[in-house]
């Protein structure tokens, strides 16, 4: 006969507490890191409210900022003003860049729009004819000739620039026109949003009315084309709804995620490590309750969201995903820059730089080489390697090392002396398991007792342990009635277990009172 396998007679099993209750929070996924990877910078002082936002097609570090009577334009690399547009005699509504970058054209509450050079921030055109304040203003997509706007006036204009006359008047919306958009996909279609609760779709070949009209229930804040330019994003109350202008105008979708009204949209994509862009589009929206949620509209849900301390009026997301930005209505700008990996703006401002050399790599051994076959303990396995791993030494603690003697007693004496309430119920349900615990109870001496009264007095009301301990304290009140009575140091342990319980007892009917004040309001909610 051999001996028998010493590894499993030496082998142990610790006494662990029950894992916690963990809370239900939800888990960060891939595109919520994404969305929190953009830099918070706060750019302060803008005076007032700032109306819009908007991105050079050309040049991403560049963005506009409307505020006051002001136009400002700002680096995304620093974060601050490079030049100022100040011949405004009202407050600035909306800017928009043309497609090659060099003109933006920006409108005022005083019904006037102007175009103006970049560089040299002079104003080239004014274009006079809306009667009432202007609030959008739009260079239509690759095209430098023409300029779609619309105001409280409730008409809608399609310009030219170089002649300063407005070529349509589109009529139809019956309250002031806040929004518009221009199509990706045609120069000559566009879209207009208006507190008359409608959105029209409008072509420029055809001087008539509105090619296709939907109704979104809620005066129109902003309106956007999605990049197919079969889809338009319109928010409104509370809401975000997705339409199908080529399905003739069919709702696809509806989403209600913010509090309070919605202000502004724009279009956002997710971008890769590398700096690559992907082809994953989402809606980004703000609301007058200081959310940003990023919308995910082929699966309508919301991906992400963000709080601000402050209510939001505008959102802007530059072409190459590196930069955010959002407007309050404080003045205050929340522009978010996002790292990439991959080519730094030192090697972009020095092309014939060599870049940083790095360490050469060592080949990779194989069985074929003779140093394969002589490689220490310092080498790192190949994925192919069979790995075997050293057990490690269990470490008992002191309760661990007596119940493993089956000295039961004195295992829970030394765990009630540690005051760890989880190893105490651990061992508890151990000794219960071997139908020891009554037994351990009733030899515990005056002292050892006390220890008990006191964890129980402490532990046997918590939600966690209660029904395990609520059944201990009433075998010790039975088995140790008589120890008690003679003793006035368990007495006083007694008085301290009986105001605990009372105190419990009392909670527990405030919170069913609680419970039968708000359980009709609730009834009456839901219907």
């Amino acid at each position: 006969m051999g001996e028998p396998n010493s590894l499993s007679l030496t082998r142990t099993f610790l006494v662990k507490p029950k894992l916690k209750a963990k809370a239900r929070t939800p888990k960060e996924t891939p595109e919520s890191k994404y969305w929190s990877s953009f830099k918070r910078h706060e750019i302060p002082n803008l005076v007032s409210s700032i109306s819009s936002v908007s991105f050079c097609p050309t040049n991403p570090s560049i963005f506009s900022a409307s505020h006051s009577t002001s136009l400002t334009l700002f680096s995304t690399e620093t974060m601050a003003p490079t030049s100022a547009i100040t011949s405004f005699r009202d407050v600035v509504s909306c800017a928009s860049f043309r497609c090659d970058g060099l003109l933006i054209a920006a409108s005022d509450l005083s019904g006037l729009v102007q175009v103006f050079d970049v560089k040299s921030r002079t104003p080239l055109r004014k274009l006079r004819s809306h009667l009432r304040p202007v609030h959008f203003v739009q260079y239509p997509v690759l095209d430098k000739l023409h300029l779609v706007s619309g105001g409280d006036d409730a008409v809608v204009k399609y310009w030219d620039v170089a002649s300063q006359t407005p070529l349509l008047d589109f009529l139809g919306h019956k309250d002031y026109v806040r929004s518009g958009a221009c199509s990706p996909s045609s120069m000559d279609m566009f879209v207009t949003g208006s507190y008359d609760h409608t959105v029209k779709l409008w072509d420029a070949r055809t001087n008539s009315k509105s090619v296709l009209e939907v109704n979104h229930g809620k005066p129109v804040e902003d309106v956007i084309f999605l990049p197919s330019g079969g889809l338009v994003a319109t928010a409104g109350g509370n809401s975000v709804k997705i339409w199908d202008v080529i399905g003739g105008g069919k709702m696809v979708g509806s989403m209600e995620s913010h509090n309070k009204t919605v202000t502004s949209l724009c279009v956002g994509k997710l971008g890769k490590d590398s700096g690559e862009e992907s082809d994953q589009f989402r809606i980004l929206s703000v609301a007058l309750d200081g959310y940003m949620k990023v919308f995910d509209y082929s699966k309508m849900k919301v991906t992400h969201s963000m709080r601000f301390p402050t209510p939001l009026m505008s959102v802007g997301f530059s072409p190459d995903c590196s930069s955010r930005v959002i407007g309050t209505s404080n003045g205050i700008l929340y522009a978010g820059k996002r790292k990439t990996k991959g080519i730094t703006s030192s090697n972009l401002s020095n092309p014939w730089s060599l870049g940083s050399v790095g360490e050469p790599q060592r080949r990779a051994l194989r069985p074929s080489h003779f140093r394969y076959f002589h490689r220490g303990q310092g080498e790192k396995p190949t994925e192919g390697d069979y790995l075997v791993m050293k057990p490690k030494k269990v470490k008992l603690t002191e309760h661990d090392k007596l119940l493993k003697k089956f000295r039961h007693k004195d295992a829970l004496v030394s765990v009630l002396a540690s005051k760890n309430p989880e190893n105490v119920v651990a061992v508890m349900e151990e000794l219960v398991a071997r139908k020891k615990l009554l037994k351990c109870v009733s030899n515990l001496n005056t002292e050892e007792l006390g220890l008990l009264l006191v964890f129980l007095q402490k532990h046997s009301t918590l939600p966690r342990y209660s029904s395990l301990l609520m059944g201990l304290t009433r075998k010790v009140l039975e088995l140790r009635a008589e120890d008690i009575r003679a003793s006035g140091a368990l007495k006083d342990h007694i008085r301290n277990l009986k105001r605990s319980v009372d105190e419990e007892i009392r909670i527990q009917q405030s919170l069913l009172e609680i419970q039968g004040i708000i359980s009709p309001l609730l009834r009456i909610a839901g219907r």
